[in-house]
């Protein structure tokens, strides 16, 4: 099923986004641009030097879904512990370089499937130059990572501040070191924590260079106002077109920069990830506790991945035409129960009590039919 037709069969072209044409990257397994799924990044916060802390929260992470996970490289101490690491992810790692680049070198040495560098931070052209070598002789891709509050001094000094035109012409400059030492396995993101300067200097490098762009509004705060924050200026990217991977910076557990980057990509039809639950805010009509139910449904529900989508409604205002487009949904009528609808069609009635583990179950069968019809597709296709 496209993400502009409905399970019922209807085409929905308000809702076809078309993306940016980009050329296509490795990072490790996972593959970035061109017509591969936008992926999900997160990055770890543990010290690196503790290995066993940070394999226990890429495995976190890894459990959320994510696709690539980043790993901060400070000093030596970092990469001797990145090889031991990157032997126990699954997913494949990028190690964030900055002021040294012999951290890069070591990186790519010890298994990393792309190197983060900040230009304005890591050194001369020739260290650039010397970190591209071992990226090469390695297999690893690259990520210019340019950032408003860390831009070159000579370009603060021509602009006289952080700005688009500044940020683009400092991802251009280092794109072109790489391209004229023939590399190309790269991607650019021009990130800020002010949305407006961020989207600005994504919209003009999409117009000036065909590689993929990681997309990001950095340092955006806290778990509730950074997400916010990031779903206004990535989502207005996204809507767009723009955006290839994506990485949602909060001042919180790694694990939630994960959800609230799929619930992003989810919104907009770009990417599905687990249960998509359609709840109304509740109000005097309801004929239970919609709130109360559906934290635990959430929670209850979290450990589905398959694609799906349910709606859990307070009356039969509302409810009746939300679940026609879900694949499970609840509609609270009155005298203690309300009304069980499965593939849009009305099933059977439900009592209250007992409706959430009945839900649940309903919801678990669902996925497991789904996930057989697709085994059963990839199967025929073979």
């Amino acid at each position: 099923m496209s993400d502009s037709t409905s399970h019922l069969g209807h085409v929905r072209p308000w809702r076809h986004i078309e993306r940016r044409k980009s050329r296509q990257i490795r990072v490790g397994s996972v593959l970035v641009g061109g017509d591969a799924p936008i992926s999900v990044q997160s990055m770890t916060n543990t010290p690196t030097s503790d290995a066993a802390a940070t394999i226990d929260q890429i495995r976190q992470l890894e459990e959320a879904g994510a696709d690539i996970v980043r790993v901060s490289c400070p000093d030596v101490e970092s990469t001797e512990a990145f090889r031991t690491i990157a032997r126990e992810a699954r997913v494949p790692l990028v190690a964030d370089i900055h002021f040294h680049y012999k951290r890069g070198i070591e990186a790519a040495e010890a298994g990393a499937a792309c190197l983060r560098i900040n230009p304005g931070n890591i050194g001369s052209p020739d260290r650039v130059r010397d970190v591209i070598q071992a990226a090469r002789d390695n297999g690893c891709s690259m990520r210019i990572g340019v950032n408003a509050g860390s831009l070159e001094k000579e370009l603060l000094e021509k602009y006289g501040e952080p700005c688009p035109d500044a940020m683009v012409e400092s991802a251009l400059n280092h794109a072109r070191i790489l391209q004229d030492n023939d590399f190309h396995e790269f991607k650019i993101s021009v990130k800020a924590s002010d949305p407006f300067l961020t989207v600005a200097a994504y919209q003009q490098l999409a117009e000036a260079i065909d590689c993929p762009l990681h997309l990001g509004v950095t340092e955006a705060g806290p778990l509730r106002t950074g997400t916010i924050k990031s779903a206004i200026g990535m989502g207005s990217m996204l809507w767009a077109g723009i955006g290839d991977t994506i990485r949602v910076s909060l001042a919180a557990d790694p694990v939630e920069e994960i959800k609230v980057g799929f619930d992003i990509l989810k919104s907009l039809g770009l990417r599905h990830r687990g249960v998509n639950i359609i709840a109304c805010p509740s109000c005097a009509r309801q004929g239970f506790n919609v709130i109360e139910t559906v934290a635990v449904l959430e929670e209850k529900l979290a450990h589905i991945s398959t694609p799906m989508s349910l709606s859990v409604i307070g009356c039969v205002v509302n409810g009746p035409g939300e679940a026609l487009y879900t694949d499970v949904g609840f509609t609270g009528g009155g005298k203690g129960a309300g009304m069980i609808y499965l593939n849009g069609k009305i099933a059977h009635k439900q009592a209250n009590d007992g409706m959430i583990d009945h839900i649940v179950a309903l919801v678990e069968e669902k996925a497991a039919e789904l996930n057989a019809a697709r085994a059963a597709d990839l199967q025929a296709a073979e």
